[in-house]
Formats: structure tokens, sequence, C-alpha cells
């Protein structure tokens, strides 16, 4: 009884490091990627919409050195970016006279190895 015992608790633990492996969060250098919904401001999904990624606050207000090229929105309001570094980026929407100017142009810092989801709002 007492072997079945401990065999029993050496398998538990071993399947327990194994899980604990398994969860392991990723390295700060594992790549990301970011996915933007874009909405109105009724709350509407907004297709067509050009979005734009910046590493910081002075190429976002100058409108220069985008991370790569503008991404287009799709017929869900969606666009995705992958292959990021975890870092916050300053994000810019455009679709005719509606912009996100002022509001929610800054994403919080991305996880890394982690699909990562913001909704931005244009007016």
């Amino acid at each position: 009884m007492y072997r079945k015992a401990i065999y029993i608790f050496t398998i538990s633990l071993a399947f327990f490091f194994i899980i604990l492996q398994w969860e392991r969060p990723a390295q700060a250098d594992s790549p990301c990627s970011l996915r933007i919904m874009v909405l109105n401001d009724l709350g509407n999904i907004e297709e067509g919409a050009r979005v734009l990624l910046y590493h910081n606050k002075s190429d976002y207000q100058a409108s220069k050195n985008p991370v790569r090229a503008a991404e287009v929105t799709d017929h869900k309001g969606i666009v995705k970016f992958k292959k990021l570094k975890a870092k916050a980026y300053f994000v810019d929407v455009r679709k005719g006279n509606k912009n996100n100017d002022g509001a929610g142009a800054q994403t919080a810092k991305l996880e890394a190895g982690k699909a990562n989801r913001v909704t931005i709002i244009i007016e």
C-alpha cells in the first residue's frame, strides 16, 4: 500500500511539472500579433478604414515612419498586424473625414507571444 501511494505521488508530481512547462509564459522577445477592430461613434463596424501603426508619439504626430504599410479593415471592421514586438504602439485610423485623432491613439503594451486585441472608435 505504501509503495502504491509513493508511485501515485511520483507520477502526479511528474505530470504537474509537465503541465507547468507546457503553460510557461512566452519569452519577452516572442513575436505577437495585434487585431484591431474599428467602429464608428455609433458602434457600427467601419469597413475600408486605413490603419497605420507607429513606434512612438513623435512619428505618429508627424505621420512618418510607420511600422509597416497601411492595412485596410475588412467587412468585419478588422485588421491584423502580425510579428510585432511586445510594446505599446500608436494607431492612426482614417476613413473619409472620420479618424481617431485625440482618442484611442495608443495601445497598451502588447503581450509577447499572444494575439492582442484592441477596438478603436473613429469620429
